[in-house]
């Protein structure tokens, strides 16, 4: 009688754990798997209630055509085979929640908003690949975000992939449900950004990168950005721009040396000129094309680690005559005064200022102002931001930074002072209630992201080993709700994916059994950490 027992209890346990796995990432908020197949053929009609969902459509049918060579019309009667978009508009809705309903003879995705209607699509495309052949399980899925900001960023400063290792970078994102691409164009190792009102920005900062100073210049047309902003939007991904100042200015300092602020032996020409007037006009100006390429009205204007490189503004004569006549006692005053200054010119061009955590006491304004939480050895500043009320975006070093290590054996890379790396299961993991100081700021925190800096990144493989299955692993951190995530079960869904991104030529991480570390070339000058 015992062993009769345990048996129904192992097969409901067995039946419990097959009706809790949906076999998408990230997990949804609620599924139930359903009797039956759908049957996708290229009779199959893409059907939509308004005409606002044709380009979504429109992506549906590329997709299904790229990845399962189907051709599929898009129509507005009703067919024995369809996938019908429905746009159901409800007062106060969450932006971002759909339903999806795969039954035998239809399919369909419905949703308060267009975001909604691209998140179920998503959805749909990971079942459709999931299918062996065309046909597909029958679920019922109700789903919503748990962050709004789901992030990923790139540094392209210090290395220049290019427009298409973008183009496939924002492809990933969006089949995982990240929707906002933070991208770093500016630093001390080149500029990445064509600004017409200043060429040679592009044309000799562009020259150089982390590993070899006198690479042949490298930057993103202004046609390249308009390229990319449309093709990120047809993803419902918005691209976010970062032009650091008033450190990191190295680059731009090489092209028009008037503006800069000094630096050091180890970091030259390292920051801009707060004491001349000249400079504000001059960022200002760049600040206005940037904010005409990149129709997101947020820019984020870095803030950070002045200190490594102000050395001079103590004895600048335009600064110390700043000083005075503003009444700043310190170099950190002087760095509030420009970083209020820029701030303003950034809230005038009706855009947010996005900065690092080094501005959570510099006194912007709150309604205007997201700060990027890198610090995680530093809950203070975080604390700083929530008491005056700053929404903030967490992308601590450990677990979020990718450039840290994912494995214990890794030569190159990054760990943290008591050799705390990033492991996949660490960033799957991660959730705003780790963290005290952020328990009970939850409508100040937009969401989460990761950051990839590229002191160790000078190849795609590289790119793709620190990045790939890891970026799996924050969308699910990104969009499933704590109560909802099991690591173990997020591994076997996981398995596909690997596929995937073999499939797709994506040399990534997989306990080194088949692919070895990628390491970088030697590093021919050193930057800053």
């Amino acid at each position: 009688m015992k062993r009769i027992v345990c048996c129904l209890l192992m097969n409901l346990g067995l039946y419990v754990s097959a009706q809790q796995s949906c076999p998408v990432i990230p997990l949804p908020a609620s599924f139930h798997k359903t009797e039956g197949n759908f049957s996708l053929t290229d009779q199959t009609l893409i059907l939509v209630n308004q005409q606002v969902l044709e380009p979504l459509a429109n992506y549906l049918q590329k997709e299904l055509l790229k990845h399962k060579s189907l051709t599929l019309s898009i129509g507005k009667a009703p067919s024995s085979s369809s996938i019908s978009l429905n746009l159901n508009p409800i007062k106060k809705a969450d932006t971002e929640k759909y339903q999806l309903e795969v039954n035998t003879g239809n399919i369909s995705i419905s949703a308060p908003t267009a975001n909604g209607i691209f998140n179920g699509i998503s959805t749909l495309l990971q079942l459709i690949r999931q299918s062996a052949g065309l046909d597909i399980e029958c679920w019922k899925i109700a789903d919503a975000p748990k962050y709004d900001w789901r992030g990923l960023m790139l540094d392209e400063s210090r290395y220049f992939f290019g427009k298409e290792k973008v183009k496939q970078l924002l492809d990933w994102m969006a089949f995982y449900k990240l929707n906002r691409f933070h991208w770093h164009l500016t630093d001390q190792p080149g500029w990445r950004l064509d600004i017409k009102k200043y060429p040679k920005l592009a044309l000799i900062g562009g020259i150089g990168n982390y590993f070899n100073p006198f690479a042949p210049a490298k930057y993103y047309s202004q046609e390249d950005i308009n390229d990319l902003v449309l093709y990120a939007a047809e993803r419902h991904i918005q691209i976010i721009p970062e032009i650091d100042m008033p450190g990191h200015a190295t680059a731009a300092n090489m092209a028009y040396p008037a503006y800069s602020g000094g630096g050091t032996d180890k970091y030259p020409e390292f920051t801009f000129n707060p004491g001349k007037e000249a400079t504000y006009q001059y960022l200002t100006n760049i600040l206005k094309e940037t904010d005409v390429l990149f129709p997101s009205q947020m820019i984020h204007i870095g803030g950070d680690e002045v200190a490594f490189g102000n050395k001079k503004w103590n004895t600048d004569p335009e600064i110390q005559k700043l000083m005075k006549a503003k009444g700043l006692n310190d170099l950190k005053a002087v760095e509030h005064y420009f970083i209020k200054r820029m701030a303003d010119s950034v809230i005038k061009m009706n855009n947010k200022v996005l900065a690092w955590d080094e501005v959570a006491d510099a006194g912007l304004p709150a309604k205007n102002t997201v700060v990027f939480w890198w610090r995680h050895d530093k809950p203070n500043v975080l604390k700083t931001a929530f008491d005056k009320g700053i929404s903030v975006v967490l992308t601590p070093r450990i677990p979020l930074y990718f450039d840290f290590v994912q494995d214990s054996t890794d030569i190159s890379g990054r760990r943290w002072k008591v050799g705390e790396y990033s492991p996949i299961e660490k960033v799957y993991n991660f959730s705003h209630q780790q963290i005290p100081e952020a328990l009970h700021h939850e409508k100040n925190i937009m969401g989460i992201q990761a950051s990839l800096w590229t002191e160790t990144v000078n190849s795609n493989q590289r790119l793709d080993y620190l990045l790939f299955p890891r970026i799996s692993a924050l969308a699910e951190a990104a969009w499933t709700r704590d109560d909802k995530k099991n690591f173990e079960d997020f591994q076997q869904r996981l398995k596909a994916h690997l596929e995937y991104f073999k499939t797709a030529g994506i040399y990534y991480y997989n306990n080194k059994k088949s692919n070895p570390e990628p390491l970088p070339k030697k590093i021919s000058v050193s930057y800053i950490d």
